[in-house]
């Protein structure tokens, strides 16, 4: 799924949080939004999925404009937002049986996706326990499968890794990284950490709501002459190297 932004510019009152961005996602890829806390990042993410309307520019997902035909194109969206969004008090299944049911999907039809998430996410020994029950890395993984149920074309996964140790920030990186490969997924996977992004990935570098490079991450290294990604991304923004 191709999706592109057109001089998307934001603002909260008098304060623009993003000005004139620009991009276009390309279909099956891994996109790396990568950005210091506060760069727009997560203001992107919500004019993204419509819990912002968009003020000034446009979004197009396969050429359908997201101001004009959103159903259209909320449809090819899976989203995974920085705070936890399962209800702790309910099952695994039931998480994506509540998520199917709002898509629209029959029964028969969630049981059949979620045993097809819960096996390739290895939670099918946990479908029956409690949210709570599970660990931060887990509860992750669920809320993945879960944007998955109705097979979206585009994956948008905002600060995901918060609050997991290293082996889970890892382990859930590569996971995403599969499913780029296996599904033709789009992936926009936005970050402040340098460690979850791969100088071959397509990285857009966001500061003070202006997209500063777009480009494979090894190319943008180069054009700035700097060795590597958290040296560009220093260069590039004043911010500190994580």
């Amino acid at each position: 799924m191709t999706i592109e932004a057109r001089q998307i510019s934001f603002q909260y009152g008098r304060t623009p949080v993003l000005r004139e961005v620009s991009f276009t996602l390309t279909s099956g890829r891994f996109h790396a939004l990568l950005g210091p806390n506060g760069a727009g990042k997560s203001t992107l993410f919500g004019l993204m999925t419509r819990l912002l309307a968009l003020q000034t520019g446009e979004l197009l997902m396969e050429g359908r404009s997201l101001r004009r035909q959103p159903a259209d194109a909320m449809r090819q969206i899976g989203v995974v937002f920085q705070q936890n969004a399962l209800d702790l008090d309910l099952t695994v299944r039931q998480n994506l049986f509540y998520h199917a049911a709002l898509h629209g999907m029959s029964r028969k039809q969630a049981r059949m996706r979620s045993d097809q998430e819960l096996e390739r996410f290895t939670l099918t020994d946990r479908a029956n326990d409690p949210v709570r029950l599970l660990n931060g890395g887990h509860r992750r993984r669920v809320e993945i499968a879960r944007a998955l149920m109705h097979q979206p074309k585009l994956l948008l996964l905002d600060e995901p890794t918060v609050g997991l140790d290293v082996a889970s920030r890892a382990g859930l990186n590569r996971h995403v990284r599969t499913l780029c490969e296996q599904d033709n997924l789009t992936v926009l996977w936005a970050t402040h950490l340098i460690e979850e992004v791969q100088p071959e990935d397509r990285v857009l570098i966001l500061h003070e709501g202006k997209l500063l490079a777009d480009g494979a991450g090894h190319d943008i290294c180069e054009a700035e002459g700097q060795p590597g990604l958290a040296e560009t991304f220093h260069a590039l923004t004043g911010a500190g190297q994580t």
